[in-house]
C-alpha cells in the first residue's frame, strides 16, 4: 500500500467543521444510558476557545497536557485544544490512587494538567467569546500523542509517539480493506477508556469522516443497545469485551446486522471465542490483529484466514517485516519459538519519557517488546507468551513487582509472588501466593484483596488469593514463576 499524504491535524479540524458544520458527528453515552451529541461546528469553534485557555496557562509548543479524564466530550475538545496550541496530549488513567498518579505525572511533566476537577472550566469555555483569536496561527505538535504504562519493574513509563500531530488517511483506514472494500462513512463505537491508545486513535477516523459513539464506561449490555440504537458498523475490543458480549443472555437474537466487521486486539483471542463471534457475525466480519503502543510494527488476519491458521494473529500490514530470533540472536526457522522483532516504517516508532530501558534493537532496526512467538511456513505470526512475567488481564498489563511491592507491606505477609492463572473471562487472572508472617494467624483473602484495593488501581488487584506454607525461592532469592503457574494449570 503507498504511503498516504499527511496534513495538519490543525487544518483538518477546520475542514471537517466547513464541510460538515451540524450533523453529529460525536456522540457520549453516559453511565446512566443518557447522551449529548456534537457536530464538528461545535467541535471546532470550543477546542479553539480552549486551546486560547491553555495558552493562557502557559501551553506552547512542544509542550505537554495531561488529560486525566473520563471518556467525555470534554477529553475528546481537551486533545483537540492541545493540538491547536502546539502541544502534546497525554491521556491518564483517571481513576488510579493519588500517589500513583502523581507518580506518573511526575515523569509526564504536563505544562497543565486537566483532570476531573477540571471539567466544569473546561465546558465554560465553549460560551467564552472572549477566547477568540482568528489570527492564531496554525501549528504542529512535534509529537502526536502520549500513552501513560508501566516499566518492567511497575515504575511509569510514558510512550510518546515519533510523529508529528498531522492527519495521515492511512490512520483512518479500516484494517478490513486490507481484505475488502468498507463502505464509509463508519459509525465506530469506542468501547474501552481513551487512555487506551486502541480508543484513542479512533479520533482519526472521526477526522477521516467517521462518526463516533463513545461509552463513558464500558457496559456489554449497554453496548449491544447502542449498537443497535446507533446501527453501529464497527468497533475495537478486547477478549474479555467480546466474551462479556458474547455472555449476554439471548445475544444470538440481537440485532447486529449493522455491524460490517470488528476488530479485536490486546491480546491473542481464545480459539473458542472466535467461533462465538462466527456464529455471530461471520468470520469475514472478524479481524484480529496483534501490535502495541510503541508503533514498530503490526499483523492481522481476518477470521477466514484464521479459520486455515488457528492461533495466528496475522501477517505483517503497512510494511511491518518480522523476524523471529533465538537468544544469540540469529534468526530461527518457520515453527521455532523465539523472540519476536519488528520493523516498520510506516508505523512511525515512539520514544519512551521517564526511566524506562528502550526496546532492544538490532543494528537493521527490528525492534522487539519482549514478546516470544513463531511464524508458519506462510509467514503468520503466533504469539506463544506475551512478555515473561507480565499478566494481561482483560486487555490491560499488570506487572507482578508493582502488586508485590503494594502486598508486601501488609503485616500479616512476609513474602509474596503474583502470577498469572488462565482465566475464562478474564484470559489471565492476577493471583496472588502469599506466605503468612505468623503461619498461627494467617490473613484472609478478603484482607489481601481489600489491602490491594487500597493501593492499586482496580484492575491490578488480585482476583483470587493462595495461602502456602512458604514460597520456594532460591538461596539466591528468586523465584520461578513458570513452574509456580504449571503447576497451578496454567
Amino acid at each position: 500500500m503507498a504511503e498516504a499524504k499527511a496534513e495538519s491535524i490543525v487544518a483538518r479540524i477546520a475542514e471537517r467543521a466547513r464541510e460538515e458544520p451540524d450533523a453529529p458527528v460525536c456522540v457520549h453515552v453516559a453511565e446512566d444510558g443518557s447522551e449529548r451529541r456534537h457536530g464538528w461546528g461545535e467541535l471546532h469553534r470550543w477546542s479553539s476557545r480552549l486551546a486560547g485557555a491553555l495558552i493562557e496557562r502557559g501551553v506552547g509548543l512542544g509542550d505537554h497536557v495531561a488529560i486525566a479524564l473520563r471518556n467525555s466530550p470534554e477529553l475528546v475538545v481537551t486533545v483537540f485544544a492541545a493540538w491547536k496550541a502546539g502541544a502534546t496530549p497525554i491521556p491518564v488513567r483517571w481513576d488510579l490512587p493519588d500517589w500513583e498518579r502523581q507518580r506518573v505525572l511526575e515523569v509526564v511533566d504536563p505544562k497543565v494538567l486537566v483532570g476531573a476537577e477540571d471539567r466544569a472550566w473546561v465546558a465554560a469555555t465553549a460560551d467564552d467569546d472572549g477566547l477568540d483569536d482568528p489570527e492564531r496561527p496554525e501549528v504542529v505538535s512535534p509529537q502526536l500523542h502520549g500513552i501513560c504504562s508501566s516499566g518492567s519493574t511497575g515504575t511509569p513509563k510514558v510512550i510518546v509517539s515519533a510523529v508529528p500531530a498531522l492527519f495521515n488517511p492511512l490512520y483512518a483506514t479500516p484494517m478490513l480493506e486490507r481484505w475488502r472494500r468498507v463502505p464509509r462513512p463508519q459509525t465506530v463505537l469506542v468501547l474501552a477508556p481513551m487512555y487506551h491508545v486502541n480508543a484513542l486513535v479512533t479520533l482519526h477516523n472521526l477526522l477521516g469522516g467517521d462518526r463516533l459513539v463513545v461509552l463513558e464506561r464500558f457496559d456489554a449490555a449497554r453496548a449491544v443497545d447502542v449498537i443497535e440504537r446507533h446501527r453501529i458498523t464497527t468497533f475495537t475490543a478486547t477478549p474479555t469485551m467480546l466474551q462479556r458480549i458474547a455472555d449476554l443472555p439471548g445475544i444470538g437474537g440481537r440485532d447486529l446486522s449493522s455491524l460490517q466487521w470488528i476488530l479485536q486486539g490486546a491480546a491473542p483471542m481464545p480459539p473458542s471465542l472466535v467461533h462465538r463471534w462466527i456464529d455471530l457475525i461471520g468470520p469475514e466480519g472478524i479481524v484480529m490483529a496483534y501490535g502495541m503502543t510503541e508503533a514498530i510494527g503490526t499483523t492481522a488476519l481476518d477470521g477466514v484466514e484464521w479459520l486455515d491458521h488457528r492461533g495466528s494473529v496475522g501477517r505483517g500490514q503497512n510494511g511491518t517485516q518480522i523476524r523471529i530470533l533465538g537468544p544469540d540472536g540469529a534468526d530461527l526457522p518457520p515453527g521455532e519459538v523465539g523472540e519476536v522483532f519488528m520493523r516498520s516504517r510506516a508505523h512511525g516508532g515512539s520514544t519512551y519519557l521517564g526511566e524506562a530501558p528502550d526496546m532492544r534493537c538490532t543494528e537493521d532496526g527490528f525492534r522487539t517488546a519482549g514478546d516470544m512467538g513463531r511464524l508458519d511456513d506462510d509467514g503468520y505470526l503466533y504469539i506463544v507468551d506475551r512478555r515473561v512475567d507480565i499478566v494481561i488481564t482483560g486487555g490491560a498489563n499488570v506487572f507482578p513487582a508493582e502488586v508485590e511491592s503494594a502486598l508486601i507491606d501488609h503485616p500479616q505477609i512476609a513474602d509474596v509472588v503474583v502470577v498469572g492463572l488462565r482465566d475464562p473471562e478474564w484470559g489471565r487472572r492476577v493471583h496472588a501466593i502469599v506466605e503468612a508472617s505468623d503461619p498461627s494467624s494467617p490473613p484472609t483473602a478478603d484482607d489481601v484483596i481489600a489491602y490491594a484495593k487500597a493501593r492499586l488501581a482496580a484492575y491490578k488487584v488480585p482476583k483470587t488469593v493462595e495461602l502456602v506454607d512458604r514460597i520456594p525461592r532460591s538461596e539466591a532469592t528468586k523465584v520461578n514463576r513458570g513452574r509456580l503457574v504449571e503447576a497451578r494449570g496454567g
